[in-house]
């Protein structure tokens, strides 16, 4: 990030309603006790997905990929009354932190946590859902995409993260960034799907069944 976008950040951040204590609290912890803290989504980005929540209101959200957390928290801010989100997360290392995380807050009668393949376990869940969040193994995504398609309602919404791969997706020279790019290119060509991709962090594509 050049130090004059890493400057907007840093305003863009400065002036957004902030972080809950908890939130704050599982964001220290995950820079603390994991190998790879910028897997959470971060503060503004965590903003984003609970504004984002809190517009859809859904009953039923779907996330692909808990890492600590962090972004299940966010994202079950816009629940409905009764809403339950489910969150799969494929290594168990991270339970200790998100499990004690999931039980603190206000939301843990709300949140179902999953351990194991998303490929395997989505196809056993028998609800349909308003919002899917999709942060996992990027090398997955368009087959994540199609098994969550027909679970989403007509007008849900389905967002990806890290579709811009560090600009890498501009010129893809590896592996990731290319396989990243086939699935932008494939989603913006997808008939029973409009999306937008918006640039905050590294990437956000947000995708609407028609």
């Amino acid at each position: 990030m050049r130090a004059d976008q890493q400057d907007i950040w840093d305003y863009c951040s400065a002036y957004s309603s902030d972080q809950s204590d908890l939130l704050l609290e599982l964001e220290r912890v995950s820079n603390l006790r994991t190998l790879a803290p910028q897997m959470i989504s971060g503060p503004l980005q965590g903003r984003m997905l609970s504004f984002i929540s809190h517009m859809i209101r859904p009953e039923c959200i779907l996330e692909i990929g808990t890492f600590t957390g962090y972004g299940t928290l966010c994202l079950a801010e816009g629940l409905s009354k009764n809403g339950s989100i489910y969150t799969i997360e494929v290594n168990q290392e991270l339970k200790y932190i998100s499990a004690d995380f999931f039980t603190r807050s206000k939301f843990k009668n709300q949140i179902h946590a999953m351990e194991g393949d998303a490929l395997k376990i989505v196809p056993t869940l028998q609800v349909h859902f308003d919002l899917v969040y999709i942060d996992a193994g990027k090398l997955n995504n368009w087959d994540y995409l199609q098994l969550v398609l027909p679970k989403i309602k007509t007008g849900g919404f389905i967002i990806i993260d890290n579709v811009l791969w560090s600009g890498k997706v501009l010129s893809p020279n590896d592996k990731v960034a290319t396989k990243i790019h086939a699935f932008n290119q494939n989603v913006v060509e997808h008939p029973e799907i409009e999306n937008v991709i918006i640039p905050i962090r590294d990437g956000m594509n947000i995708l609407r069944k028609i």
